[in-house]
């Protein structure tokens, strides 16, 4: 169902959002049916975001994927910015004194 999920998602959900100046990110498919997914870029803090996740991705999604019950937002709070600078310091083995 994963992959299913993923090709709706690329084909008919994120070119939606991507003309809007959003994104969005699959996080996982459980095996009951929920759907977690991650809105990016604009979508991340929109105010409609809420309306977006229920009229247009959980829509399509329960409508072309059979077994899709719900669909979930996962709230990032670090921004993807601050996670690769972290990244980048911890793969170069550099530490920080304080």
């Amino acid at each position: 169902m994963r992959c299913l999920v993923d090709e709706v998602i690329t084909s008919q959900i994120r070119p939606w959002l991507q003309a809007d100046g959003g994104d969005i990110e699959l996080i996982e498919v459980a095996t009951d049916g929920t759907v977690k997914v991650r809105l990016m870029g604009r979508c991340s803090n929109c105010p409609a975001s809420q309306f977006t996740l229920e009229n247009l991705v959980e829509t399509v999604l329960m409508e072309k994927v059979p077994g899709v019950t719900r669909v979930v937002t996962v709230v990032q709070t670090v921004s993807d910015d601050l996670i690769q600078d972290a990244l980048k310091i911890l793969r170069k083995g550099q530490v920080w004194e304080a």
